[in-house]
């Protein structure tokens, strides 16, 4: 495995852990998120440049276009989990309650 692939393997590994073990905040689980997605980004856009094929181009810009998504969506989920719930603390969310 080389530098460059153990450097972006760490860093989803990373992410995916701060994801599954500092679950307090709604904030720190998309803060966690977002460098997941980044990982994935930067992994795509050298493995795209790695193959030399214009059809494999497409993959990083498609993820790019769903992450954009993602790190919209996440800033109104929380400020609208804030307002309702009073705090972005997980523990309090309840999925079955309206």
């Amino acid at each position: 495995m080389t530098p460059v692939h153990f450097s972006f393997t760490s860093a989803f590994i990373l992410g995916l852990m701060g994801l599954a073990f500092y679950r307090t905040h709604l904030l720190s689980a998309l803060l966690c998120l977002e460098g997941m997605m980044l990982s994935l980004f930067i992994a795509l856009a050298l493995w795209a440049l790695q193959f030399e094929s214009t059809g494999f181009s497409t993959a990083p810009m498609l993820l790019l276009a769903f992450s954009a998504c993602e790190a919209s969506a996440g800033p109104g989920l929380l400020v609208a989990t804030a307002r309702t719930h009073g705090t972005d603390r997980l523990q309090n969310l309840n999925l079955l309650q309206c």
